[in-house]
């Protein structure tokens, strides 16, 4: 660990990583506690779905075109530019909440998205940019608890900035929620300044490789997706690694969506801050059980922990129907996120040591691994994709 931050640009890395989770969450979180607030049942759940299927479509859509822009141009330079339009995205939503505008202050969600769909594997690539490939495991390790830590502090940050700013007032819309929380907007932005500041620290490990096309109508056709799927298929540890992750992600994103209406419904729980801090245990599991598999993994991959930790992610699940209050509902979600960190960090430098880099699956319950074809032996050569879910 010790030398992994004497890397230089490593810290700066890690900080912009914590940064653009911690921004991104933020704004998602404020938008789902609106929504708990005014709400109920069916139409809390599916608002909620709605919120995170916002969040796929971009990476859906732009997996391809991303992974082309981290191959062709240097790594920290796609990740500045990506800070800028993250500036930009948070000084609109502020004013959507000044304005009282919650339905497109809802819909920047996307925007949102495609800023971190664009992002992402310019930002996981770096990774084995910066460290090498001896210390893969641990960066990986770092890289994954610093975003679940990041999703940790900005679901109790936002959350209880939330409920400060609606102490003891009336309100009966959402309208009215969101100029109450406006404040919260500049927040966003401030912590979007520090990111883009911190993001020109970053060193360029390599030029730009103007050579590379993008074959537009490739994509267009869909040859450029049936390709990946193809290449993914045929490679049996990438395949059963996106299966054991998607599998992980999925079931993350089913218990965020039905979770806080089942606390405010069954247990009559309505503060947001308890239900969201009983869902942000899983994140603090979720570093804690990377950080130990980063810590058994040194100077190799322990795949052992995958089943593990699938083991543990099963048994916890049967628990949590029958658990009696929030609170030891909390204790089941941090144990299924120790579990979970001992499947993620294997499968994920299993996916990067095959020439493979992960989307960011800190904020969007969907994770695509991107590569793009390029002449020179030392870049990626692969195009696949990783499909995951992470609960946020």
């Amino acid at each position: 660990m010790r030398q992994l931050f004497r890397i230089t640009g490593f810290l700066p890395y890690v900080a912009v990583a914590f940064l653009n989770a911690f921004v991104a969450l933020g704004h998602k979180i404020i938008i789902q506690n609106t929504l708990f607030k005014t709400y109920e049942g069916d139409v809390q759940i599916i608002l909620t779905a709605i919120v995170n299927a916002l969040i796929l479509l971009p990476f859906v859509l732009l997996f391809t075109p991303a992974g082309f822009l981290s191959d062709r141009y240097p790594k920290p330079r796609v990740m500045r530019i990506s800070a800028w339009a993250a500036v930009g995205l948070t000084l609109a939503i502020t004013l959507c909440y000044w304005s009282g505008w919650f339905w497109p202050a809802f819909a920047m969600t996307f925007l949102l998205a495609v800023q971190s769909a664009l992002y992402s594997p310019a930002k996981y690539g770096f990774i084995r940019e910066l460290v090498g490939e001896k210390s893969l495991t641990a960066a990986n390790g770092v890289v994954q608890a610093t975003v679940t830590a990041a999703i940790l502090a900005g679901i109790f940050f936002f959350s209880i900035l939330f409920e400060s700013f609606l102490a003891e007032r009336t309100f009966t819309t959402t309208g009215e929620i969101m100029v109450l929380i406006a404040p919260a907007g500049w927040f966003l932005v401030g912590f979007s300044l520090i990111e883009l500041t911190l993001a020109y620290r970053l060193p360029e490990k390599r030029r730009r490789l103007a050579a590379m096309r993008f074959d537009w109508r490739a994509y267009g056709t869909g040859r450029y997706l049936l390709e990946n799927l193809g290449m993914a298929y045929r490679n049996q540890v990438i395949r059963l690694s996106i299966l054991g992750l998607a599998g992980f992600w999925a079931i993350g994103q089913v218990m965020v969506a039905i979770f806080p209406a089942f606390a405010k419904e069954t247990l009559g729980e309505t503060n947001t801050v308890a239900i969201q801090g009983a869902m942000a245990c899983s994140g603090i599991g979720i570093a804690l059980g990377s950080m130990i598999a980063g810590w058994v993994s040194r100077n190799r991959i322990e795949t052992g922990l995958a089943p593990i930790g699938a083991l543990g992610i099963a048994a916890g699940l049967l628990l949590l129907p029958g658990l009696p209050s929030v609170w030891t509902m909390a204790f089941d979600f941090l144990l299924i996120g120790i579990m979970g960190g001992l499947l993620l960090v294997p499968l994920n430098a299993l996916i990067q040591l095959n020439r493979l880099v992960p989307v960011d699956n800190s904020l969007i319950f969907i994770n695509f691994m991107s590569l793009l074809r390029a002449k020179r032996t030392d870049s990626l050569t692969n195009r696949f994709f990783l499909l995951s879910i992470w609960p946020v």
